[in-house]
């Protein structure tokens, strides 16, 4: 019986090689690419016509965009998860949820194996080989990149020598682009010293000027971009083109890899970093000091976890039990003004804006309480603090 085989797809040379090397070790070998928002469906025909010259038995497209919204996004932006204060991990939280596509699928194809095109080098393998060897412990998982340490000349000369002609000209940036945002690497994120060009980005900056955006939140996801109501992966798409045509959202981000080096990883991330600083303003104006403070460190724990490939563990579902929970007055509007290369945050409107004036306004009269009222808060309030004083003035 002939052996066979799911192998994450995208098409790349990495991929392509291990078609061909599958099929020549005598696997039956089955493609699929997750698409989690970073393709269009135009370019499906030409992917599949490639997988299936280089020898694949078959080819599909997993749509995983507003599952991996539900599942993943939201809680991100609920939490304002920028890891390193920086990155919103824009294609790195793609891959948990890609492997567990990938497991669902090779479960109804009965495969024996299921394969994936990383390198030794990088957090993706790790990404993938924690899902496949949790979720489907009963697959051979088969890394051939990994395994054999080929370069990319040596995995060209192969393709050549199995009679494969296709075109792998190495790109001076590599681009991975997802619903969060894009990933971009080059030679200049490979120092510690060096900027990314402009036109390392594969959005330009094409207006002048600025704008207003409003974006409105229901429950802490966004529901309506300037007036238009839609529903909220169509939003981040939106607020993708809108800012992004503004060139907004690009950073380096520098980091430790789960494997125990340092990186650095250019992006641009429109759409996710403006969400997540208006969430964020929306939520000061709506929700406690207290909820504020406590859903900062489990949002940072969340983020750490998802990077660091332990998106299973069942601690994970208990923090998206508490994001979500901290929603339910995060509704409003907020007005953002974009410029290029940057932009800022104008204001909130909501009806559940803590800052109503009906006890007092900050710096100016109160209503609720009198000055006798605060004195005698006030001695209690600092009562610890001037009995330690007073403990500590008799030490010589």
């Amino acid at each position: 019986m002939t052996k066979k085989i799911l192998l994450a797809y995208s098409g790349g040379l990495d991929t392509s090689f291990c078609v061909v090397h599958l099929k020549a070790q005598g696997w039956e070998v089955h493609a699929a690419l997750v698409n989690t928002g970073g393709c269009d469906s135009s370019e499906y025909p030409a992917i599949e016509s490639r997988a299936k010259a280089l020898g694949a038995a078959s080819f599909t497209v997993l749509e995983e965009t507003e599952n991996y919204y539900q599942e993943v996004v939201k809680f991100l932006l609920f939490g304002n998860v920028l890891k390193g204060d920086t990155y919103p991990l824009s294609v790195s939280a793609e891959r948990n949820h890609q492997a567990n596509a990938l497991v669902q699928y090779a479960k109804t194809l009965g495969v024996q194996a299921i394969a994936h095109g990383s390198t030794g080098a990088g957090n993706d393998q790790v990404r993938f080989d924690m899902v496949f060897q949790t979720q489907a412990p009963e697959l051979e998982i088969i890394t051939p990149i990994r395994d054999m340490q080929l370069s990319r000349e040596a995995e060209i000369a192969f393709l050549q020598e199995h009679g494969v002609e296709m075109s792998f000209e190495k790109s001076k940036y590599s681009i991975n682009k997802g619903l969060w945002g894009t990933s971009v690497g080059g030679a200049e994120t490979l120092t510690s010293h060096q900027n990314l060009p402009d036109s390392a980005y594969p959005t330009p900056c094409t207006q002048q000027g600025c704008e207003t955006l409003k974006i409105q939140f229901d429950q802490g996801e966004p529901v309506a971009v300037n007036g238009v109501a839609m529903a909220p992966v169509a939003c981040i798409e939106k607020i993708n083109a809108l800012a992004g045509s503004y060139a907004i959202g690009r950073d380096i981000h520098v980091g430790d890899t789960i494997i125990g080096i340092k990186g650095r990883v250019g992006f641009e991330a429109p759409a996710a970093v403006v969400l997540i600083k208006a969430h964020q303003l929306l939520e000061k104006h709506c929700l406690s000091k207290w909820q504020q403070h406590w859903k900062k460190q489990l949002a940072e724990w969340y983020g750490m976890f998802l990077h660091e490939a332990l998106f299973q563990e069942p601690v994970m579902r208990n923090i998206e039990g508490f994001l979500q929970d901290t929603q339910n007055q995060v509704t409003g509007t907020v007005e953002v003004q974009l410029h290029p290369y940057r932009f800022e945050m104008v204001g909130v409107t909501s009806e559940n804006d803590l800052m109503q004036a009906d006890f007092g306004a900050y710096g100016e009269m109160n209503k609720a309480w009198t000055g006798e009222d605060v004195k005698g808060f006030t001695k209690i309030y600092g009562n610890a603090i001037s009995v330690m004083q007073s403990i500590n003035q008799r030490r010589p």
